[in-house]
């Protein structure tokens, strides 16, 4: 996940010093704690002392920065919750790197069971059935504590940066994803600096699928998810059918928020303490450094991002999917998006937001202006379209075939004419994840977004206009993935060059020509 940009950051510290001078929020000592478990009750945010203007513009601000939602709870109560057209309520979201802190939280439960000794166990214990490439004292010395800490110390590049991730590609490219991320060579002993691997956190989710009985979702379930009310849940799994550790977690906003609210109450839910305390402090005093050039300090553990100076702790996923814990300001907010943005001044917002440990008067003004927003959120806004041109009816229905390609597409045929336009693609069989059977969806060609809900827990979104005479752009949203993607499609007589860039920062131009 890239984590910020190089500008601005004279304003986020002048705002910094602004919230440290700021009287502490946290929750009145005397009031009992409200558990959502059963669902989020609602208040206006002046009841729970927070600002509805302030709230507002935070919706502002995520209708400016690409995002799918964003939840913001106070003293256990939801007090803004708005959804960005096409995205909407009731959709799980994949939280990408945000699963590493499930799978860190899922790994201290483990610990607390028995089932796992300390972070300080060997990683190589754990897999003797293995005969492990480039095994030396340095892997031998690698412990869970390293890998909860982003510290193992194998070699690998998944930066978090705009730089091509390269290890993670190989790695997602594997066919045995354990035995990928144990044979790599060490780059340094473990614990001599942070270096961001999504392998890490695949061996963790290996390691707690051997102990709990072989599957870490069902762990999950029994020990995380049930407990806090959290059942609409989907878990991608690697090619041995492991949970992938480093991402590939879906879930529903508001439940990402209980996941925030459990560590927010330092690991309790309903008088029970479902995750240790100290597992919860090791977060709030995270000791490695992220080692960001720029901006505040990040620091790193157990799957956990901290800004210390800001008393801040996220679960990151790339592109902004976020469960942001202001224990101060007793504030979790949760946000879902496709696009990085930087991460302290937004903190600021939110704890700006927060004005009060008690109530505050109550302002219709606001509250309505709030609601507005939310309301203006949840509706798409329209794209220019320019008319068809000619070509638009000599292209339309005819099939266009493409050889093997990094996107996996064989056939593409678009009716670009029809009373309702639509488009089928036929991917290669090589993909995995790719139906066998031709996907085909409504196009919106009038500036609106149409969506497929064909595709089972992954509805599609697409639209597309003519740039040229001879150009024509498709832009694709997952909903549920949160991933854009944009075609380049260029007409020259039997032959169609599609260029193709994705919210990932992947590019790449294929060739296809019209089938006879």
């Amino acid at each position: 996940m890239r984590v910020h940009g190089k500008t601005g950051f004279l304003a986020s510290l002048m705002a910094g010093l602004l919230f440290a001078a700021l009287p502490l929020r946290a929750a009145p000592a005397d009031e009992p704690a409200v558990w959502p478990t059963a669902g989020w009750l609602a208040s206006t945010p002046e009841t729970q002392g927070m600002d509805s203007a302030a709230v507002a513009r935070l919706v502002d601000f995520g209708a400016e920065n690409a995002m799918d939602s964003l939840l913001v709870t106070r003293h256990g109560r939801l007090v803004a919750e708005a959804y960005y057209a096409p995205y909407r309520a009731n959709l799980k979201h994949a939280v990408n790197s945000t699963t590493k802190a499930v799978v860190g939280t899922l790994t201290g439960m483990a610990i607390q069971d028995g089932l796992l000794a300390s972070r300080d166990q060997s990683v190589i214990d754990f897999f003797p059935e293995r005969s492990i490439a480039n095994l030396d004292a340095s892997k031998k010395a690698m412990t869970l504590g390293h890998l909860l800490d982003m510290t193992s110390g194998i070699d690998w590049k998944e930066k978090l940066d705009d730089s091509v991730p390269e290890t993670a590609l190989q790695f997602g490219r594997s066919r045995d994803w354990q035995g990928f991320v144990l044979d790599r060579p060490m780059a340094q002993p473990p614990g001599g600096g942070f270096n961001y691997n999504s392998g890490n956190t695949h061996l963790l989710s290996a390691i707690l699928a051997k102990k709990t009985g072989g599957s870490t979702l069902a762990y999950a379930q029994r020990r995380l998810f049930q407990p806090l009310g959290i059942g609409d849940v989907r878990w991608r799994k690697d090619p041995q059918g492991i949970e992938t550790g480093g991402f590939g977690l879906y879930l529903h906003p508001r439940d990402m928020a209980k996941i925030g609210y459990l560590y927010l109450r330092k690991g309790q839910w309903e008088g029970r303490q479902l995750l240790p305390a100290a597992w919860v402090d090791q977060v709030f005093n995270a000791s490695v450094n992220m080692e960001f050039r720029d901006g505040p300090v990040f620091r790193y553990a157990n799957g956990w991002w901290t800004i210390p100076e800001k008393r801040a702790y996220i679960a990151a996923g790339m592109n902004r999917q976020l469960i942001i814990v202001l224990p101060e300001s007793d504030v979790v907010a949760v946000v879902t998006g496709r696009r990085n943005y930087r991460l302290p001044p937004f903190i600021d917002m939110i704890a700006a937001a927060a004005r009060s440990a008690g109530p505050l008067p109550e302002d219709g003004a606001a509250q309505a202006l709030l609601a507005d927003r939310i309301r203006a959120a949840s509706v798409e806004r329209q794209s220019s379209a320019a008319p068809a041109p000619e070509l638009a009816a000599a292209v339309s229905r005819k099939v266009w075939q493409f050889d093997r390609n990094v996107l996996g597409v064989r056939r593409l045929m678009l009716d670009l004419t029809a009373a309702n336009p639509n488009y089928e693609i036929l991917f290669d069989n090589a993909r995995a994840d790719a139906p066998a059977e031709p996907v085909t969806g409504p196009l919106g060609l009038d500036g609106y977004y149409r969506i497929n809900e064909k595709v089972a827990d992954a509805p599609v979104a697409v639209r597309g206009d003519w740039v040229e005479p001879q150009v024509f752009r498709i832009f694709s949203r997952s909903l549920s993935d949160g991933d854009v993607s944009m075609y380049l499609l260029r007409f020259d007589g039997a032959k169609l060059n599609v260029a193709f860039e994705n919210n990932r920062g992947f590019k790449t131009q294929v060739q296809g020509r019209a089938a006879d």
